[in-house]
């Protein structure tokens, strides 16, 4: 509304507000918020799981009894469930003892398998290694049969005993095997973590042929979700191992429609000479296989190939962070290849993965490149997010420069926004402020400042973030700056800052901060809501 309008009268934004008495106006303000409906707004979502989170789940459970229609009950119940196994070490066996009876009340039948399946591993992550069998033993449906044991294998490992793990992983494979359903491939998937886990490399690696099989045999549809095999994949290439990914994507160019070729020893885009990629046959410098004069070394997905540009999108992600140098770059000339064979969503998803793992290793002239190939609607947003990653890369000089060099007015801002974000992570907020007030867009300018906010308070100076925190013109900007700054304060500071924040915006501010600051209110709001019909009464 200020953006439209011009900012809002700053009467009262200045005042330090309740000093005392903090507790009752949170809850009146809370209580008003959630009126006496139990789905009145969408607030009550938030208060039933909260109420879970604090150690209240038969509060939250008796709120949620109170929705009329079966399936939205049963939502908010497995909702529930989940959010207190989520805190499982603060309530241990007790805490998911009455999770699990949560669980058991689910009408529907499917959410109810979906709930227990949730609650086996964390039986087992609190030391209740026979709790979990017996839940996982009391799934009605097999489709969830392979999963409940796949996670209990996962949580066995983790806890450090690979031989029950082993055990579990193998009962997890006969039922997921057994159910023959679509899900086996991330079955295997989570019991290939097992096998890394518990050091049983020859498993591991069976299981992984086994995914890419069931990937084969199994076309997906084009708007899924990257499967198992991009999980396959990208574990693989960790370890340095590009052969199967090759498999999938290496055929002669007289096999088929032509993709990139790959030549070596030649000056590529980067300025240097190019090195065979790893797990690549041996070549000349023509381009030619040795010993094989005809064929040419490409890149492009066979016909009968399972991997589609969401997987590999999926691969460049999980590998950005980690990959050397050499890996980075014969993965991206991989990718490029994939992207030529694209087009629509696929094409840019794959595009914006492979953009930022070059703009990762410095190979930003290439990464600015491939984005010139979109049109300018779409052009100048992808040249802010390779600024972005330049800055978290380290190069904050060079990604200052790149942004200012970018002529759209919103996708410069956006950009700058991430430079002063690292600047400010790196321990240089005097900078990072110089180049948020540098901004042109005052809105934007109020963004940077909250990630300068935040790190000056997580530096130990909450008193400098919270003078800085306050020149934000824009009224919800400025809340959420006091509100990262209170997440990190001690509890009078963050009480006080608490309430300004929802003088400034409004309750949903602050909702994150109460369940620290007042983890007694989700319940005395659930009372003081029981007593509203009996006093009007």
């Amino acid at each position: 509304m200020e953006r439209r309008r011009g900012l809002a009268p700053e009467s009262h934004a200045q005042v330090d507000l309740m000093p005392r008495g903090f507790e009752p106006c949170l809850l009146a303000a809370l209580r008003l918020s959630l009126g006496t409906e139990p789905d009145s707004r969408v607030s009550t979502e938030w208060f039933r799981q909260a109420l879970a989170r604090t150690g209240h789940l038969a509060r939250a459970a008796e709120l949620t009894y109170t929705i009329g229609d079966e399936v939205k009950r049963s939502e908010e119940l497995l909702a529930l469930v989940k959010a207190a196994t989520g805190v499982q070490c603060r309530g241990g066996a007790q805490e998911l003892g009455g999770a699990q009876e949560l669980a058991e009340s689910i009408p529907v039948r499917q959410l109810r398998d979906q709930a227990l399946v949730a609650l086996v591993p964390a039986w087992a992550r609190a030391g209740e290694r026979e709790r979990a069998v017996a839940v996982a033993e009391s799934i009605r449906f097999p489709h969830n049969w392979g999963t409940a044991w796949a996670l209990l294998a996962k949580a066995t490992a983790d806890n450090g005993d690979a031989r029950d793990a082993l055990e579990f992983a193998d009962r997890a494979d006969t039922e997921a095997s057994a159910a023959g359903f679509d899900g086996t491939g991330g079955v295997l998937a989570v019991l290939m973590e097992v096998a890394d886990a518990t050091g049983d490399q020859v498993r591991g690696a069976l299981l992984a042929d086994r995914v890419e099989d069931l990937a084969r045999s199994h076309k997906s549809s084009p708007w899924a979700q990257p499967g198992p095999l991009a999980m396959v994949l990208a574990r693989e290439v960790r370890q340095g191992d590009l052969d199967r990914l090759d498999a999938l994507l290496r055929r002669p160019v007289g096999a088929g429609r032509a993709g990139r070729t790959k030549r070596t020893g030649r000056t590529g885009r980067t300025g240097r000479d190019e090195h065979p990629p790893a797990g690549a046959e041996p070549v000349d410098h023509d381009g030619t296989r040795q010993g094989d004069p005809d064929a040419l070394i490409t890149y492009l997905p066979l016909p009968q190939s399972p991997l589609g540009a969401q997987d590999m999108a999926h691969v460049l992600d999980a590998v950005a962070e980690t990959a050397t140098q050499d890996m980075a770059l014969a993965l991206a000339d991989r990718a490029e290849a994939l992207l030529d064979t694209t087009a629509g969503f696929d094409h840019d998803l794959l595009l914006s993965s492979l953009t930022l793992l070059l703009a990762r290793h410095g190979q930003v002239e290439r990464a600015m490149a491939l984005a010139d190939r979109l049109i300018p609607e779409r052009r100048a947003g992808r040249q802010a997010e390779i600024v972005g990653q330049v800055a978290r890369s380290g190069d904050t000089g060079r990604a200052e420069a790149l942004a200012h060099g970018i002529t759209d007015r919103r996708a410069q801002a956006r950009a700058l926004v991430d430079v002063v974000r690292e600047l400010a992570r790196h321990g240089d907020p005097d900078r990072a402020k110089t180049v948020a007030h540098s901004i042109t867009d005052r809105w934007a300018e109020g963004e940077a400042l909250v990630n300068v906010v935040r790190e000056l308070a997580r530096h130990g100076d909450p008193d400098r973030a919270e003078i800085l925190a306050r020149t934000i013109a824009y009224r919800a900007t400025r809340a959420r700056a006091l509100a990262a700054l209170a997440e990190l304060s001690d509890p009078p500071r963050a009480r006080r800052l608490t309430a300004q924040v929802m003088v400034l915006n409004d309750w949903a501010a602050a909702l994150p901060l109460l369940e620290r600051l007042a983890p007694r209110a989700p319940a005395a709001v659930a009372d003081q809501l029981d007593e509203l019909p009996r006093a009007r009464a």
